[in-house]
């Protein structure tokens, strides 16, 4: 199965010197981010394994991952102005 990735740097080319910044400087992005990145990897694991996970589950997953990349998306925002 081809998985598409959705890390920020993937998502948000553009905002890679932000991101960067803002890991480094901005414990609450980090958290975010950490939070962000595991929850892709698993995500992604799923995905290309073909694993038995639950529709239900894995929408959840994607649902919590689309609240926490809007989060560090609107803090990047921030960060550019």
């Amino acid at each position: 199965m081809n998985v598409e990735h959705h890390d920020l740097h993937h998502e948000f080319p553009e905002h890679a010197e932000a991101i960067h910044a803002l890991k480094v400087g901005n414990n609450h992005f980090s958290k975010l981010f950490s939070e962000y990145h595991t929850l892709t990897s698993q995500i992604e694991a799923f995905e290309a394994n073909d694993s038995p996970v639950a529709d239900a589950t894995l929408e959840e997953m994607k649902k919590q991952r689309l609240k926490l990349k809007d989060e560090l998306y609107a803090m990047l925002l921030v960060q550019q102005t």
